[in-house]
């Protein structure tokens, strides 16, 4: 089977059997269609740097695609090679290991699909991921939310609805993509709690604190509008025949207003919805949750993924070495 062929299966596969999101699929297709677009290219290639990419006349596959069970640990090593050292983004310049390994799953994922198509292909356990050094993650001390919050003003909606979101960030740690997919009906103000389907289809409920449920309270009493969106924008075109997905606030808004505060607050790194996020889980570790805890609320699959939040968890067991080791009686 060619390449071009199995990456197009692979795709409606994600999307008819697995009926992943349309966004992962997309995101699938990006980095999948990159990868054969390179292997195509380095199939050109006479040097002896690409032995596997040559021409074969016994193969049914046309000149201008690649069999994809011809795809070995060469191919692949030189592709991860191009990643590391030729390839510059032209916005963000040189690729960062963590997104050189997200080329690396997503192959991982078509090659799995090509041998469960019973196809003779490279196994997806001789793809190994490149070792990623430790993430600082960003997030907020208690002041800096304090001053972060009391930017707002909230004289007027518009204001209010900022203030609103900004405390359902913090309250929920909902992720900015969830937030904005909100409709109002999905939210249970009175008990503080509603469900949300999260990345990879997981479906978590997240909690409303008393200052989030108050804000949000305020901002959807002033609405006269029957918008189902539970945020929506003030700005930008205005005509009649605006749906309700028109008038929804984007997440890209979202950092626009965001960082707007944090200038406003005399924060001077730059901030985003997901350092909302890493406050809330940090706060909520620095108060005495446990980890996994904090991974169910956050929606995150492996417990390696929370697991980021070290500063925290080093901090505690710290605290608690001193407490009980007889070392420090």
């Amino acid at each position: 089977m060619g390449i071009k062929d199995a990456v197009l299966r692979f795709l409606e596969y994600c999307e008819l059997d697995r009926n992943l999101s349309l966004k992962t699929v997309r995101m699938y297709g990006y980095y999948l269609l990159f990868f054969q677009s390179w292997l195509l290219r380095s199939r050109k290639l006479t040097s002896e740097v690409f032995p596997s990419l040559r021409s074969s006349s016994t193969s049914e596959v046309p000149k201008d695609d690649f069999d994809v069970e011809k795809i070995d640990d060469d191919i692949i090593r030189n592709f991860r090679l191009y990643l590391s050292h030729q390839y510059r983004n032209k916005f963000k310049g040189e690729l960062k290991r963590q997104t050189q390994n997200y080329f690396l799953v997503a192959l991982r994922s078509f090659f799995r699909y090509l041998i469960k198509q019973k196809i003779n292909t490279l196994s997806p356990e001789m793809i190994e991921l490149g070792k990623q050094r430790d993430r600082n993650i960003k997030f907020l001390l208690p002041d800096e939310l304090e001053r972060l919050f009391k930017a707002i003003e909230t004289k007027e909606i518009l204001g209010i609805r900022d203030k609103a979101i900004l405390e359902v960030l913090f309250s929920t740690g909902l992720r900015v993509s969830e937030l904005v997919a909100l409709n109002r009906e999905q939210v249970n103000i009175d008990s503080g709690e509603f469900g949300v389907i999260g990345k990879g289809g997981r479906a978590r409920v997240v909690f409303l604190s008393k200052r989030a449920k108050e804000w949000l309270n305020k901002y959807l009493r002033m609405r006269n509008d029957p918008n189902r969106a539970l945020f929506i924008r003030y700005s930008g075109p205005k005509s009649d025949t605006l749906t309700d997905e028109n008038k929804r606030l984007s997440a890209r808004s979202i950092e626009r207003l965001i960082d707007k505060y944090r200038k406003k607050a005399g924060i001077l790194f730059r901030i985003g919805p997901h350092v909302l996020r890493h406050s809330y889980a940090t706060d909520l570790l620095e108060h005495g949750a446990d980890i996994r805890s904090v991974q169910e609320m956050l929606g995150h699959k492996n417990i390696s993924t929370t697991q980021i939040y070290t500063h925290v968890t080093d901090t505690r067991l710290k605290e608690i070495h001193e407490k009980y080791h007889s070392g420090n009686r």
